[in-house]
C-alpha cells in the first residue's frame, strides 16, 4: 500500500492534507478495495448477502447431513451382517462342543 497525498487537497481548516491509502495493482482507495475483499459489492445490498451466504450453508449442511446418515445405515448394516456370522459362529461353536462333550463322557 502506498500512501499519497495531495497538496491541493485539505480539511476544513486548510492547513493539514488529505492522505489516502492506495493499492500499488489498482489505484483504489483501501475502502474499496477492503469491501471487495469481503465479498460485498455495492450493486448487492447487505441484507441479501447475508441471506445468500446464509442459504448456501444450510444447503451445505443438508448435503452433510444426508451424507452423514447414508454413512450410517451403512455402517450399522456392516454390523447387523457381523453380528449374524457371529451367531452363526456361535452356534456352529455349541454344536462341536456338545459333541465333543458326548465323545469324551461315553468313554
Amino acid at each position: 500500500m502506498a500512501v499519497t497525498g495531495d497538496d491541493t487537497e485539505s480539511d476544513a481548516t486548510g492547513d493539514v492534507p488529505a492522505y489516502q491509502l492506495r493499492s500499488p495493482n489498482s489505484g483504489l482507495a483501501q475502502g474499496s478495495v477492503m469491501s471487495s475483499a469481503t465479498g460485498h459489492t455495492p450493486s448487492a445490498p447487505r441484507g441479501e448477502e447475508v441471506t445468500r451466504k446464509r442459504e448456501v450453508r444450510l444447503m451445505k449442511n443438508r448435503e452433510a447431513a444426508r451424507e452423514c446418515r447414508r454413512k450410517k445405515k451403512e455402517y450399522v448394516k456392516c454390523l447387523e451382517n457381523r453380528v449374524a456370522v457371529l451367531e452363526n459362529q456361535n452356534k456352529t461353536l455349541i454344536q462341536e462342543l456338545k459333541a465333543l462333550k458326548d465323545i469324551y463322557c461315553h468313554k
